[in-house]
């Protein structure tokens, strides 16, 4: 087996000159399963076989004997594009919680990764996913739980870091070419993966911990124009007015390197001639994605009532 590296991503990635990949973090999985302490239960089906999407449903049990129809929230996991999974304990964990919290139909989708899949691969397997959502809006559609248990005119999608990127940019595709049949009432982007070639007012100035987030896109990306990628820099994008969705819930997190491209997203959205109304949470003394780890804390318990509040009003 060969063992002399190409390339290193510290704590993230290692490529061997023979193109073997070797992931540093969220390579563990867990099966979909019937949750005890929220009662939600969850099963893993492949949305295209073609392209290898596939997705973990998620279903409060409670729902399966009711009438009712529940929003469906379509979550996009973070990881740079390059590590995590849906199947990761992590998210698996979170997604139990936040369905049972927010009474939702959650789709937690598995895209295709960097660096074997560089992006806009993501992009297209996200698409993909959304479409499969709303072929089930005349109730005959391939998966029982969306035909029966959701209301495909109240969706929501949300994501963290290159996750909430994925919602930034389905909510721009969606401005432009709306799958019939779903309504997607608002986005939540948690500490969302945006960046840019020029350094913003506060933002850290330090080369390495820059060069860690170039460094990242690149490889996920090869592009001549580095950050500036309308696809990481949103700023960037002449079609940000045409965002598909009437609201967004950005959140961010004091100590995070990303923090003021949140801030600064917020900005340009609201100054772009967007109709819709955006708002940002910031948590402060934390860091990056600290809700996925620390789940318990005042601060990630808060970041959860507020998405939690978000989808509810958008009922």
């Amino acid at each position: 087996m060969e063992t002399e590296v190409a390339y290193e991503l510290p704590s993230v990635l290692r490529v061997y000159k023979d193109g073997r990949v070797e992931r540093l973090r969220g390579t563990a999985t867990v099966p979909p399963s019937l949750d005890d302490k929220t009662g939600v239960q969850s099963k893993d089906l492949a949305i295209s076989p073609d392209s290898a999407v596939s997705a973990r449903l998620y279903i409060p049990r409670a729902a399966l004997g009711s009438p009712l129809r529940l929003p469906i929230l379509v979550y996009f996991h973070g990881g740079r594009f390059i590590n995590y999974s849906a199947w990761s304990p992590t998210y698996h964990n979170y997604l139990n919680t936040l369905v049972a919290e927010a009474n939702v139909v959650a789709v937690s989708v598995d895209y295709r990764r960097a660096p074997e899949h560089p992006l806009p691969v993501a992009y297209d397997d996200s698409w993909i996913a959304l479409k499969w959502v709303a072929s089930h809006s005349a109730g005959n559609g391939p998966e029982e739980w969306l035909n029966s248990h959701a209301n495909l005119e109240k969706v929501f999608l949300a994501g963290d870091s290159a996750g909430a990127n994925i919602v930034h940019n389905m909510s721009i595709r969606l401005g432009e070419e709306k799958p019939e049949g779903i309504e997607v009432l608002g986005a939540i982007m948690v500490h969302p993966y945006f960046w840019g070639n020029e350094t913003l007012p506060l933002e850290t100035t330090e080369p390495e911990k820059r060069s860690l987030v170039e460094r990242s896109w690149n490889v996920v990306r090869k592009t001549d124009i580095g950050c500036d990628d309308p696809l990481i820099n949103p700023t960037m994008d002449p079609r940000l007015s045409g965002l598909g969705c009437n609201r967004v819930l950005i959140c961010v997190a004091e100590k995070d390197v990303l923090r003021h491209r949140g801030w600064h997203y917020k900005e340009v959205l609201s100054k772009s001639g967007w109709a819709g109304v955006a708002e940002v949470m910031d948590a402060p003394g934390e860091d990056h994605v600290f809700h996925l780890f620390n789940p318990t804390c005042d601060n990630a318990v808060n970041l959860m009532k507020k998405m939690v509040s978000f989808i509810k009003e958008g009922k």
